[in-house]
């Protein structure tokens, strides 16, 4: 379990405590950009680019992934440095994204929803990493040290 602290837009702080990485917002996003990449790669003509699908499709769902993994090691250290590789991630499927329209295989609208969603991801997994690095909570696996 994680006790986090946010700071909404009118500057007032919330602390929310999440037992699983399923509450995390941040996956919550994640999950729901990863589903839109693998919806984009499945029409036509994308669908006939096999590499290029793998690389976005990994690098979407890795964003995700990390971001569970990070938290299930139960240790603040371990899940900001997992923290970090979701925000690579998360860069390489917005790079990935301008590759994709520039090909031709999604349109400017649908370039710019990806955009939106990734820059969001970034912008909460550093807030989140922000928050952690100055959490005094050290996480679950060192409670009884």
């Amino acid at each position: 379990m994680f006790l986090c602290l946010f700071v909404s837009l009118n500057h007032k702080h919330k602390t929310m405590t999440f037992s699983s990485f399923e509450d995390l917002e941040i996956w919550k996003e994640a999950r729901e950009l990863a589903k839109l990449v693998r919806a984009f790669t499945r029409r036509e003509p994308f669908n006939k680019d096999l590499r290029f699908i793998a690389q976005i499709n990994a690098s979407s769902g890795s964003i995700m992934d990390n971001v569970a993994e990070g938290f299930e090691r139960d240790g603040h250290k371990e899940f900001i440095q997992f923290l970090y590789v979701a925000k690579a991630s998360n860069g390489e499927c917005r790079s990935q994204s301008y590759r994709a329209f520039d090909a031709g295989f999604i349109s400017t609208e649908e370039l710019d929803n990806l955009l939106s969603r990734t820059k969001s991801i970034r912008n909460k997994t550093l807030g989140l990493i922000a928050y952690r690095k100055n959490s005094p909570h050290r996480g679950n696996k060192y409670k009884d040290r």
